[in-house]
């Protein structure tokens, strides 16, 4: 071989390394492009599996909200039919109690009046001993005057029961 200058050989050797570190330079960049094109890839398809779950998770929302909806007009609707039906019942079982009073005390009211009267054959009167144990009786009753107060409360606290039994039948989960 030719020496070659040191100058020479020197600017040779230089050329061959940055030829070499080109040539490095090159194929690392297409490795870290390669790269960049791999996890830019994995990033879309990410945001694109995100923005599915959004859009899954607003669509079920919608729907529950829809679902919410409608189960709670149903719970009106079986809420309102249980009040009425039981505020129909109560009034016409108080109706009936109050025309029951007053027919029963139209006949009390009627016995004293002609205690003979009535068409029947004659019956021999009781003794003045049963007359008392009768009175006695009615002792440990209720006054009269109290007597449909406590029936129209007792059917008041019946109707009460059935309204908590049939509102507590409502399924207001609605499943």
């Amino acid at each position: 071989m030719i020496p070659l200058p040191g100058a020479l050989a020197f600017k040779l050797a230089l050329a061959a390394g940055c030829a070499f570190l080109l040539v490095l330079l090159v194929s690392d960049r297409n490795r870290w492009k390669a790269k960049v094109s791999h996890y830019s890839s994995v990033i879309a398809a990410e945001r694109n599996a995100h923005a599915a779950t959004v859009a899954g998770y607003r669509a079920a929302a919608e729907q529950a909200r829809r679902e919410d909806v409608e189960n709670l007009a149903r719970v009106k609707s079986s809420q309102a039919a249980i009040n009425e039906r039981t505020e129909h019942d109560f009034t016409s079982r108080t109706a009936a109690a109050r025309a029951s009073y007053q027919r029963l005390r139209g006949i009390a009211e009627g016995s004293r009046a002609d205690p003979g009267s009535g068409g029947a054959a004659p019956v021999p009167g009781l003794s003045a001993a049963a007359g008392r144990a009768a009175q006695g009786a009615g002792q440990n009753r209720f006054p009269q005057s109290d007597r449909l107060i406590a029936t129209e409360q007792a059917i008041q606290l019946d109707e009460l029961i059935n309204w908590v039994r049939a509102q507590s039948k409502v399924d207001v989960e609605g499943r």
